[in-house]
């Protein structure tokens, strides 16, 4: 048996890792927030090439998924990383609540999305997508594990998802046009992926899964040990920071020049050196366009040096190289249609590093 969670830090020596499975995902068939945070008009690519709503991914997506998973699970496990990996589940059941149904599931494919690790502790994360209720389900066999070896495992209040959660009037803004998003301030909902930690201190996003009550619910759930920081990101798309904004290193954090107003980041990250993410590489391979086009940003570090990049985004990697850090190359675009990269498809349960404050008080 394991022992208790522990992870602070994005960059710790990473020593226990939960990595995400591609078998029995399904193209979901409630769409309301998945149609406003692909890139424009990818949902039709998306059908075109997957098939219609609430059907099974084609093994010719699955596969080379798979193959690259296997990568990159033996790259955790030569680095000496112990990886776990969720129970299969039927994605393919629908459920209901007494007030909405939906036809399927979506996957297990990520995990960073469902849960946040603050020290000693598991979140499961309050989301406002009806189609992922019950996206934990294939993990409570670790979660049982984890409690049981003394992590505290805590889920936020579960939301009713109601229609008043939902703005019918959205639209995705015009160029120059203020950023809003299809969630309202009904009830806290967030994604653990619109979060980032660096030791007491957390920096996430309001964005189109995660509103300002869930923002709210987890500062107050945390207590004065840690400070929450909000960015304001200018992506029409807005959902997950991970390829918005990630700390690398103390004193280091990657940021997107596209999303962020880099003159506008919180005060404490003034002696931080703000690295500038190269712009991504779009290759021909991944046929849908699910992720942001700046996933070149979702890495995953394994300490302070090694981290984690798809083997074809050569300017990133050229620019960790520059940057002082250690790029170890992955294949991951066959992921991609899966909602995620190397951050998003991993959830590290325990890190190295004592819990330290980062920035003055």
């Amino acid at each position: 048996m394991s022992g208790p969670v522990s992870s602070h830090n994005e960059w710790d020596p990473l020593e226990e890792v939960v990595v995400g499975v591609v078998d029995g995902a399904m193209l979901p068939d409630w769409n309301v927030i998945n149609k406003v945070t692909v890139p424009p008009g990818s949902w039709e690519t998306i059908e075109e090439v997957s098939g219609a709503d609430g059907t099974p991914y084609p093994p010719e997506m699955i596969e080379p998924a798979k193959e690259d998973l296997e990568q990159f699970v033996d790259i955790l496990q030569t680095a000496g990383v112990r990886v776990r990996r969720p129970d299969p589940i039927d994605f393919a059941a629908g459920f209901s609540t007494p007030s909405w149904q939906v036809g399927t599931g979506f996957c297990a494919a990520n995990p960073r999305d469902v849960f946040l690790v603050i020290g000693d502790e598991i979140i499961e994360a309050p989301m406002a997508d009806r189609g992922r209720q019950f996206e934990t389900w294939p993990y409570r066999r670790l979660l049982k594990e984890y409690s049981a070896a003394g992590a505290r495992w805590t889920a936020a209040p579960r939301p009713q998802l109601l229609d008043d959660l939902y703005d019918d009037d959205y639209r995705v803004p015009e160029p120059g046009e203020p950023i809003g998003f299809v969630t309202t301030e009904f009830e806290p909902t967030f994604d653990a992926a619109d979060f980032v930690r660096a030791g007491r201190d957390i920096f996430c996003q309001r964005s189109h899964v995660t509103n300002q009550a869930g923002i709210d619910w987890l500062r107050r759930h945390l207590g004065d040990d840690y400070r929450i920081h909000v960015l304001e990101s200018r992506c029409p798309q807005a959902m997950h920071i991970d390829t918005t904004f990630m700390p690398l290193a103390p004193g280091k954090v990657l940021v997107n020049p596209e999303f962020l107003d880099l003159a506008s980041l919180p005060p404490v990250l003034r002696d931080w050196d703000v690295l500038v993410a190269p712009e991504p590489v779009h290759t021909d391979s991944n046929p849908i366009g699910v992720v942001s086009g700046w996933v070149n940003m979702n890495v995953l570090m394994l300490d302070e040096r090694r981290v984690v990049v798809e083997r074809n985004q050569e300017p990133m990697i050229q620019a960790f190289k520059e940057w002082g850090f250690t790029p170890v190359p992955c294949s991951f675009e066959s992921y991609y249609a899966f909602a995620g990269s190397f951050h998003c498809a991993t959830l590290d349960v325990r890190r190295d590093g004592p819990l330290r404050s980062y920035f003055p008080a």
